[in-house]
Formats: structure tokens, C-alpha cells, sequence
């Protein structure tokens, strides 16, 4: 029996704006797509946070038995300054800058995005596909579009028409706006757009001589719209019909509610069962800006160089420190929620080391002091709490507390306070426990098993150092020259001085 058959999962819908019972379209699996990154610039807090969300999500739902299927996306063409439907692409822009190929750009900043996640314990998506990877999908949704008489092209471009859609469709159900409220604050173009109505928006955009991005179709040399290379990828790797599709709150309009309208106007029906929506992170009570210089970027927690820290902090906390607050209410980072988080998760991974050392005594027993109110089954009334955390929309600050509240249980246990005790059938069972929830599903690095990798492969990386320096020693640079440059390709670099060769990890 997989563990989802005992459990009740609730998930917030936006579109429903209200909290409903998760049923899989396909019993035991779950189809999951999140808009990732357009990959311009290093990816920042913002962005991790909503990341991170989705990945306790992902690491939750494989928790309770299901296969999961989960689909992020790399955004590297069509996604237009401040997300307009003119202007210049913003990797191309970033390109032009720099004077470099977009594709470095997109490489560059997508080499970022995984270091940073990974720096996080992230778990990779089940699929990564890029826009730029699936042009040929993203004319054919536009050519039916066409067909199903939702779209036109216009000098080159073709767009999306939402008066024609809204006829015998909703287009603005998911953000709750009206159209007729959006025409009526929307200024009228005088004949300078290549579109009927202002609130129309593109599919495919005719690429001016300047544009370094584009590529042939049918309507002539372009680029696609942002808004539909999330409607190809999600529906080729998904179908035409899945579970949930995920992003930041910023996105839900006018982004995902494009998305719908496409859908619905190639297919005739919603795509998506439960979209969810990640809030925006603040800093310091403001809103996260580099106009302002009001922004911490992931790199400047763990290493330093930015004033408004005092000091450095680890990936495992700074991971901890977003979790306990919900993935849907506003969070303000500073450095107190960092000190804070620090001194809860170090609460928390003493407690497990603990549990290793503990001896199990023939009942288990604790007095009311710690709110459980079964004072010989508290394990139990633990557990319960913990999965009815998470099936509460993934509830990680309220996990957090019942995780932090039965380390103070164990910290009685382990120092034999007021006749603390506890069984090993209990003590077993709270291991594994404490460790799916701090470990499997929150995602924290054990901090053990991290040390222990460590010495591994410090280990390795000294034995690939002296048979470099016996090939050297005898004279076979070739071999020399080999192991070093193998070592730089998977982040190792090696130095030589005159007390001999160290390494560092990038």
C-alpha cells in the first residue's frame, strides 16, 4: 500500500481560491509543470524562494508513493523587457551588452541558476526543456489557434484575440479581472499597433532587422511569444490535460492566464486542475530592487560581500529559513530571520544525532509539559501532526514547529528529565521520522552524511593528486596535464606551491 492511500492531501487552487482535495488525474501519478527562469541574469532570492517551494512539493508527493513527473522550464528566447508585447528580448539585450552570443548569455546564467540550486539540495526536475528547443510545437499550437478562429495575423506577427476568445470563453478567471474593466483602462493604440485590440497579445512577433533571435515560419522570419512556450513545452511533456502548474504570484497575470486562453482556445478545455502560486519574498520590510540596491543575491549569504550582512551563513539555513514561512504568504528575509532559522535548525539536527545515541527503556512516557496529550503515544500524536501539516496545502512552518517541539521531547529523553522515556519500537519509528521530514521532504543536507562525502571524496581526489605526481616525476606530462584538466571539468581545481599540491571544490 503507497503511503498517499492513507493520506488526505489539500491543495490551494487559484482558480478555485479555495483549498480542495488533490485527486491525480492518473491514480498514483501527478503531472507537475513550474515556469523557470528566463535565464538573463543570476537567479536571485526572489526566485529561489518560489524554487524551493515547488521542489518541498515535488519531494512530498514522492514521499507519499507517487510518481511524479515534474517539468521546469528554461525561458532563453521571446520573453520581452518588463514583460511587454514590444521591446527587446532580454537575453538578447543582455547580449548586446556584452557583446557576446545570447546562447552564452543563456548558458552562462543557466550554469548559475543549477550551481545555486544545487549549493541548495534541490532535486532536478524530471524534465528541463528550453523554449528555444521546441519552436516547431510552438507553430503548430498557433497554426490550430488560427484554425479554431482565436488568432490573426497581422504584418508578420500573429496575436491572440481576447475579445473573440471571451465570446464563449472567460479569459481573466484565473486573476479575477474583467475584460470589459481592462478595455476601459487601456489607452487606444491610434492605429500605431498591428493589433485589433490592446488587450491581444502575441503568439508569434515578427522579428525587426535588429532582433538576433529568430527563426522561419509560415507568417514570416520571428520569434515566439513568452506567454506560449509555457502552453507547448507543459502540454507536450504533460498533455493536454494535468495536475498542477506552478510559478510566482507575479505571473499568475497576465502570464498564466494566457496560458488558460490558449489552451482552452487550441484544445476546447482548461489544461490544468490546480494552479498554485508562490508569494513575493521582501527584504527588510521593502520590496527586493537592484534599482535600490535593496537585494541580497543566494552567493552573498553563503560567501559574503554584501553590507546588508554582518556575516555568512550556510545553504542548510538559509534552505530552513525560507520554509518556515508558507509558500503563499508575503516573507521578509533579514538577517534576524536568518539567526533565527540558524538556532532552530541546529535545535532540530542535535535532536536527531541524539536519537542515535538514546537507549530505548520499556515504556514510552512523557508528562503533558510538550502539548501532546497522549503521554505514552506521542510519537504517534507527533506523526499525525506532522502529515496533517503537510496535507494542509504543504504547511512547512507549522511541520517546522512540531518538529521543533519534539526536539525538545528528545532533548527529555536523552537527559532523563522527569522520567522521560521511550520504547524502541517508538525510538525506531521516531528516527525515521525526524529524518523523512528534516531530510526527505524539507530538504535539509544531514550534516553527517555531508562530512562523510566530504572525507570521501577528499580521499579520491588525493590519490588522483599522487599519481599525477608520479606521472610528472616521470616525465609523462601528458598524463600529468590530463588528470588536472579532468579534475577543473567537474568543479576540482588543483594548485601547486612549494609545501605541494592542494585542491579547492567550485
Amino acid at each position: 500500500m503507497k503511503l498517499y492511500e492513507n493520506q488526505t492531501l489539500k491543495i490551494y487552487n487559484s482558480l478555485s481560491g479555495e483549498k480542495e482535495v488533490f485527486k491525480p488525474i492518473h491514480e498514483g501519478n501527478v503531472g507537475m509543470y513550474v515556469c523557470g527562469p528566463t535565464v538573463y541574469s543570476n537567479v536571485h532570492l526572489g526566485n529561489v524562494r518560489t524554487f524551493m517551494s515547488f521542489d518541498v512539493i515535488f519531494r512530498y508527493f514522492l514521499h507519499l508513493g507517487y510518481k511524479v513527473r515534474y517539468v521546469r522550464n528554461i525561458t532563453d528566447a521571446g520573453h520581452l523587457e518588463n514583460d511587454a508585447e514590444e521591446g527587446e528580448d532580454r537575453i538578447a539585450k543582455k547580449a548586446r551588452i556584452e557583446q557576446l552570443e545570447p546562447m552564452e548569455i543563456v548558458q552562462r546564467y543557466t550554469v548559475d541558476f543549477h550551481t545555486i540550486l544545487h549549493k541548495l539540495n534541490f532535486l532536478p526536475p524530471s524534465i528541463e526543456p528550453t523554449a528555444t528547443g521546441h519552436i516547431i510545437e510552438q507553430q503548430e499550437i498557433i497554426q490550430k489557434i488560427i484554425d479554431n478562429g482565436f488568432a490573426y495575423e497581422s504584418n508578420g506577427s500573429v496575436y491572440f484575440d481576447v475579445k473573440k476568445f471571451n465570446e464563449t470563453h472567460h479569459y481573466g478567471k484565473l486573476s479575477g479581472r474583467n475584460i470589459e474593466d481592462m478595455i476601459a483602462n487601456t489607452r487606444d493604440l491610434d492605429g500605431v499597433s498591428d493589433k485589433k485590440s490592446p488587450q491581444d497579445f502575441a503568439l508569434w512577433k515578427k522579428a525587426e532587422p535588429q532582433h538576433i533571435m529568430r527563426w522561419p515560419s509560415p507568417w514570416g522570419i520571428g520569434f515566439p511569444g513568452w506567454h506560449l512556450e509555457c502552453t507547448a513545452m507543459s502540454t507536450k511533456y504533460l498533455g493536454e490535460k494535468f495536475d498542477i502548474h506552478g510559478g510566482g504570484m507575479d505571473l499568475k497575470f497576465p502570464h498564466h492566464e494566457c496560458e488558460i486562453a490558449q489552451n482552452e482556445a487550441c484544445t476546447g478545455h482548461s489544461p490544468v486542475n490546480i494552479w498554485m502560486h508562490a508569494n513575493m519574498l521582501t527584504l527588510n520590510g521593502k520590496k527586493m530592487a537592484k534599482s535600490t540596491g535593496n537585494y541580497i543575491l543566494p552567493n552573498e549569504i553563503f560567501e559574503g560581500g554584501n553590507p546588508l550582512l554582518t556575516r555568512t551563513y550556510t545553504p542548510n539555513v538559509f534552505r530552513f529559513c525560507m520554509l518556515k514561512s508558507h509558500y503563499r504568504n508575503v516573507m521578509d528575509f533579514s538577517e534576524k530571520s536568518m539567526i533565527e532559522a540558524e538556532i532552530n535548525l541546529n535545535s532540530i539536527l542535535e535532536a536527531i544525532k541524539k536519537l542515535d545515541t538514546i537507549s530505548p527503556s520499556e515504556f514510552s512516557f512523557i508528562d503533558y509539559e510538550y502539548t501532546y496529550s497522549n503521554q505514552k503515544n506521542f510519537v504517534e500524536e507527533f506523526e499525525n501532526s506532522a502529515y496533517k501539516s503537510l496535507n494542509d496545502d504543504f504547511n512547512t512552518p507549522v511541520l517546522i514547529s512540531h518538529l521543533l517541539t519534539i526536539s525538545k521531547v528528545i532533548e527529555k529523553i536523552y537527559n532523563k528529565i522527569g522520567n522521560a522515556s521511550i520504547n524502541k519500537k517508538d525510538l525506531i519509528r521516531l528516527k525515521e521520522l525526524m529524518k523523512s521530514f528534516t531530510f526527505d521532504i524539507l530538504g535539509i543536507i544531514d550534516k553527517q552524511e555531508e562530512s562523510n562525502n566530504s572525507e570521501k571524496l577528499e580521499g579520491v581526489v588525493n590519490l588522483m593528486i599522487q599519481m599525477r605526481n608520479e606521472a610528472r616525476a616521470n616525465k609523462d606530462f601528458a598524463l600529468s596535464d590530463q588528470i588536472r584538466d579532468q579534475l577543473l571539468s567537474v568543479g576540482i581545481q588543483l594548485k601547486d606551491g612549494k609545501d605541494g599540491t592542494s585542491f579547492s571544490v567550485n
